[in-house]
């Protein structure tokens, strides 16, 4: 059990600390034998570069990228309301 808490921590320090993702929104959640990252960032390169870092870091642990993205500009047309 304490090998679990550690990676779940391993990989939370990893998300917080390192330069290219510096992201404290993300959950992680061990499934069975997989560990599944949660939330939500700005862009799809962004979710992209932190699975990425995630997956390149723990190799021998199959990651679950359930990052969604999140619209963070105006909407482009007028919402009607009728």
């Amino acid at each position: 059990m304490t090998k679990q808490i550690d990676l779940e921590a391993e990989i939370q320090r990893l998300l917080t600390e390192n330069d290219r993702v510096a992201e404290q929104g993300i959950t992680v959640q061990r499934r069975d034998h997989q560990v599944v990252l949660g939330g939500e960032v700005e862009s799809g390169q962004r979710r992209d570069e932190i699975c990425r870092q995630i997956t390149e870091h723990f190799p021998d642990v199959e990651i679950v990228c359930d990052i969604g993205v999140t619209r963070a500009q105006a909407p482009s047309e007028v919402e009607e309301i009728s």
